[in-house]
């Protein structure tokens, strides 16, 4: 019983933000029905397809006039929709937001793009990296001296896209509830990634933040935020930022000469910074890892993916879980009261197609008649 049972929800398949936006609504309980058109590939992948756990899964062939046909016919019994196309592509399928709201007024309808669905990039092709280059996100990640990193594609595409969108979307279905109505939501991967920087513009504003990489106290500059290589070729992460965290990093790390006063002074981080990379180069990541146990000084081993799952945290946490074989991040965030259930394995694609349309009212003839034109 996750917050959002009873809600149901059209996903229009398409790949990673809009995917992950389902991921999110269908592990808080909402029924999440997926509208793909089935293919060798994916029939063979689905297991790994971690993005579609705990939905269900339709084949219905868009390009044929049933196949619309059927998702007009589903709007009136959804709460919402949403689609990852590029601007356009849904109204040329006669499956856009006028015509769906037109059935059904109630509708939540989400729209998920990189650029928006409006301005002169929109209609142009992009990626994660493209939009977070564009924000001014991406400038900001790397070394000094060297070109900025992508940090993997976190910040655009699931951060500043489905995250946002499934927030969008249920905002929409709160505001229904009070006024009767639907709507569209808007959700472009650049708006969201401009909007995870406000903290970074707030610090820009106040002057201190700098343009150059490697020169703030977040981007990998203070000797006190930063990774760490050990003895052992492997990496720990320190972020002791509050100056009570910071004394006490001192203090483990042998440097109690360092005047704690001085922390914010820029101009003495680079060579506190070769004294903290000598000291921390002394032991191995696991002999630090028990010194900093229990210290609060604002210490984590760099875990990887296989290490992650194992960590005695994560474990009391059950942070991570297994489904069919597959280790993945459990459903985020939890809820005193309405717990939902660990969510089902991916569906095999469009292998729940005549049980929604039977759900959906449609006829066995009207199933039978689909399947000998191919519409599934």
């Amino acid at each position: 019983m996750g917050p959002l049972q009873g809600i149901r929800i059209l996903e229009m398949g398409g790949v990673g933000p809009g995917p992950f936006c389902g991921m999110m609504l269908a592990d808080m309980g909402a029924e999440v029905i997926r509208i793909e058109r089935a293919s060798q590939y994916r029939i063979s992948q689905h297991t790994t397809d971690v993005l579609s756990r705990g939905k269900k899964s339709i084949s219905l062939d868009l390009k044929k006039p049933q196949g619309i046909d059927a998702v007009l016919r589903m709007i009136p019994s959804v709460d919402g929709l949403f689609e990852g196309f590029r601007p356009g592509v849904m109204e040329k399928l006669g499956l856009g937001p006028e015509v769906c709201l037109e059935r059904n007024p109630r509708l939540v309808y989400g729209r998920m793009t990189g650029w928006g669905q409006e301005g002169p990039l929109s209609r142009e092709a992009g990626h994660d990296i493209n939009y977070i280059a564009l924000t001014g996100a991406l400038h900001c990640m790397g070394r000094a001296g060297e070109r900025p990193v992508p940090p993997l594609n976190l910040v655009g595409d699931f951060g500043g896209g489905g995250m946002l969108l499934a927030f969008g979307m249920v905002c929409a279905l709160l505001e229904r509830e009070r006024l009767g109505r639907g709507q569209v939501v808007d959700s472009a991967i650049i708006d969201g990634a401009a909007a995870l920087m406000a903290m970074i513009h707030g610090f820009r504003a106040a002057g201190r933040w700098s343009l150059e990489r490697e020169d703030n106290i977040l981007d990998g500059a203070a000797p006190f935020y930063d990774t760490y290589e050990t003895r052992d070729g492997k990496y720990v992460a320190l972020g002791s930022v509050e100056p009570a965290f910071y004394q006490t990093l001192l203090r483990l790390l042998g440097l109690e000469q360092v005047d704690p006063g001085a922390q914010y002074d820029k101009q003495g981080w680079a060579e506190l910074k070769k004294a903290v990379a000598a000291r921390i180069r002394q032991k191995t990541r696991d002999e630090w890892c028990e010194i900093f146990q229990g210290q609060s000084a604002c210490f984590a081993p760099v875990l990887h993916m296989d290490e992650a799952r194992l960590h005695p945290h994560n474990t009391a946490r059950k942070t991570f879980l297994e489904i069919n074989g597959v280790v993945q991040g459990a459903p985020a965030p939890r809820f005193s009261r309405t717990t939902p259930p660990e969510p089902a394995p991916p569906p095999e694609p469009g292998c729940h197609t005549q049980e929604i349309l039977l759900a959906f009212g449609f006829s066995e003839p009207e199933i039978i008649a689909m399947r000998a034109q191919n519409v599934f």
